[in-house]
């Protein structure tokens, strides 16, 4: 399982609750544009409609040394999960009012799958305190590696 891309500012932005893996339905220059590394999943995002789980704003470029069939960059992608899998994703976003997030790309067995997160928004408050407790973690780790010296 080696990543193509990863969502930095997912886990910043969001409280991951829990992960799902899902296959995504690619044109081949999509594939070969996926292995030359031009994919931004930043402002993507899943959501359930009319029982499909869907991806969108994921920007995929397209491939240049393709001859005759490009694709559209930003066209929303279908994502591959069990129906039953779908449904429990659907009730979570209605009823709790959470968001499905993109957390990363990965080849697995030759395909491409992607992490979704299941998650609520941070507010500024947060995103502060996580900061606060991130900066706290760090100057711990270099005193005790200043003392073990």
């Amino acid at each position: 399982m080696s990543d193509i891309t990863t969502n930095r500012k997912a886990r910043r932005d969001y409280h991951i609750a829990e992960t799902f893996e899902a296959g995504i339905e690619l044109k081949g220059t999509e594939v070969k544009s996926i292995r030359q590394g031009k994919i931004n999943i930043t402002e993507a995002f899943a959501r359930v409609d009319r029982g499909q789980l869907w991806l969108y704003n994921c920007d995929i470029r397209p491939f240049e040394q393709a001859s005759h069939e490009f694709h559209v960059p930003l066209r929303n992608r279908r994502l591959l999960m069990h129906k039953k899998e779908i449904r429990r994703l659907e009730a979570a976003t209605e009823q709790q009012g959470a968001t499905l997030v993109p957390l990363k790309l990965y080849w697995k067995s030759g395909r491409v799958k992607v992490m979704l997160g299941l998650g609520k928004g941070k507010d500024q408050r947060d995103r502060r305190e996580d900061l606060k407790k991130k900066a706290h973690n760090r100057e711990v780790e270099r005193e005790l590696a200043r003392r073990h010296k």
